[in-house]
């Protein structure tokens, strides 16, 4: 059964920092792309940064280039998202996605989503 379950979300002051954890399971991680989405309320879910199987390339939205890193370990079946310099905008609900070819189809899996919220 594919689990990923994302932690680390909370309430963080502006300019404040947090790290989201995603663990998966039930799928061979290492062959996945995996990626970082949120949704705010009232707006649609939108890409935040995403990672290779390899880690050897990542990409970001425009809103979080320098700020969120994206990172896996593929030892721990765990891909992170570090957040820093946080604005409330960033507000919103985090969720972690996996992406990959298995059995000759396209598969993608969802997290439940972990709430972020960046507020004095």
């Amino acid at each position: 059964q594919v689990q990923l379950v994302e932690s680390g979300g909370g309430l963080v002051q502006p300019g404040g920092s947090l790290r989201l954890s995603c663990a998966a399971s039930g799928f061979t991680f290492s062959t996945y792309a995996m990626s970082w989405y949120r949704q705010a309320p009232g707006k649609e879910r939108e890409l935040v940064a995403l990672i290779t199987s390899n880690g050897g390339s990542t990409n970001y939205a425009d809103s979080v280039k320098g700020r969120f890193t994206i990172s896996r370990d593929n030892a721990k079946n765990t891909v992170y998202l570090q957040m820093n310099t946080l604005k409330p905008e960033d507000t919103a609900v985090y969720y972690c996605s996996a992406a990959g070819i298995q059995a000759a189809m396209l598969r993608r899996y969802w997290g439940q989503g972990t709430q972020v919220t960046v507020s004095s």
